[in-house]
């Protein structure tokens, strides 16, 4: 139940987060490219090194078209040397624009280097974002000082950018991160509860089932006893025995089904050929591989058929398993009895995947009930 929320809750999470994530990448390019370049383009000549700020530019530009690639194909990203390397961009930005261009809008970074701080650290825990952000004020505090831009208004203009230029990316951020755990929370709370439910819901269909299936079995165990009690059935009639070895075999199946085993399938084949053994069948079980875990309408339609015919067997009998993860067949071979058929297998079976197959050849009687993912 937990590994089925989990997994529920992940892909509440994906699908959810998607949209904050396009948003933030959409946000971060579309600022570079609308808002950086120009400014950069149209102050070049102001730059002290423009190479190196129209070189970053570019790099920024090619970083954060392939971190989005990553964030929007849900591709784990390496945030670390990702956030490493814009600060490298950072430091190298503020000493390329020059004093003249220390506040102008040809020195991206100011604005725009936050929402890419965004994008690589998507996912990661809020206080990274936090302690990035406190890089880049570092950074821009010690340029102004460098500079020598120590006046008042100079103070006031670099607090003024710092704090807009990245309260904004931080609330997304932060928010971004809310809305996932949230959501995750929920999902899983959503899918444990409909898992218990269905659960509750298939043991009282199981149960259900179970009461109809035992009230068939008893019926027909009653029938034969009410007979044998009034005298219209002969004790010594080979006919009326098989119906009472059918009877009890059908019975005690039902009976193992409830049993809480690692191999349910084996464990009610073994509770058959035990009855079998105590009316003096000599019977021989093989099995061969373990068979996966089965509905019990499939390990009904599997066994069914070969009780019907084992509650007719004479002398000996040998039923076989063989198992894999996606197959499971079972057959028995006893002495074919002459006669008309007296146990025949049912026709149908009520699983589709459950195949049925029965010969006889005037000396062996051959069934066998295959099932298949």
């Amino acid at each position: 139940m937990a590994t089925r929320a989990g997994r529920a809750a992940a892909a509440v999470v994906r699908i959810s987060d998607r949209g904050a994530r396009i948003a933030v990448v959409t946000i971060a390019l579309v600022w570079h490219l609308a808002i950086g370049l120009p400014a950069v383009l149209a102050a070049r000549s102001q730059l002290a090194a423009p190479q190196v700020v129209v070189g970053a530019w570019l790099l920024v530009a090619a970083l954060g078209g392939l971190a989005g690639a990553w964030l929007l194909r849900d591709a784990a990203l390496p945030a670390l040397p990702l956030a490493a390397l814009l600060l490298a961009v950072d430091v190298a930005v503020f000493a390329a624009a020059g004093r003249s261009q220390l506040f102008g809008p040809a020195n991206w970074v100011w604005g725009g280097l936050a929402w890419f701080f965004v994008v690589v650290l998507w996912r990661r825990p809020v206080h990274w974002l936090f302690a990035l952000l406190a890089a880049h004020a570092c950074t821009g505090v010690a340029a102004v000082v460098l500079y020598g831009a120590t006046e008042a208004p100079d103070l006031a203009r670099a607090i003024m950018a710092l704090y807009a230029t990245s309260s904004l990316p931080a609330a997304v951020f932060a928010g971004g991160a809310t809305l996932t755990a949230l959501s995750r929370d929920r999902a899983a709370t959503a899918a444990t509860t409909n898992a218990m439910v269905a659960e509750r819901e298939a043991a009282e269909q199981a149960r259900r089932d179970r009461r109809e299936r035992l009230a068939l079995v008893s019926a027909a165990a009653g029938e034969v006893l009410t007979e044998l009690a009034q005298g219209r059935a002969d004790p010594a009639d080979p006919q009326v025995q098989r119906r009472c070895t059918h009877a009890a075999a059908r019975l005690r199946r039902l009976i193992a089904e409830s049993d809480d085993v690692p191999h349910p399938l084996l464990h009610e084949l073994r509770a058959a050929a035990d009855l079998a053994e105590r009316n003096g069948l000599p019977i021989e079980l093989v099995t061969i591989g373990t068979p996966p875990p089965l509905p019990v309408q499939v390990r009904r339609s599997l066994t069914d058929p070969l009780i019907a015919v084992l509650a007719d067997a004479r002398d000996w009998a040998r039923l076989t398993v063989v198992s894999s993860s996606d197959e499971v067949v079972v057959a028995l071979v006893t002495p074919d009895a002459a006669g008309p058929e007296a146990n025949a297998p049912p026709a149908g079976d009520g699983d589709g995947r459950v195949e049925h197959r029965y010969e006889r050849d005037g000396k062996i009687r051959w069934t066998q009930t295959r099932w298949h993912r």
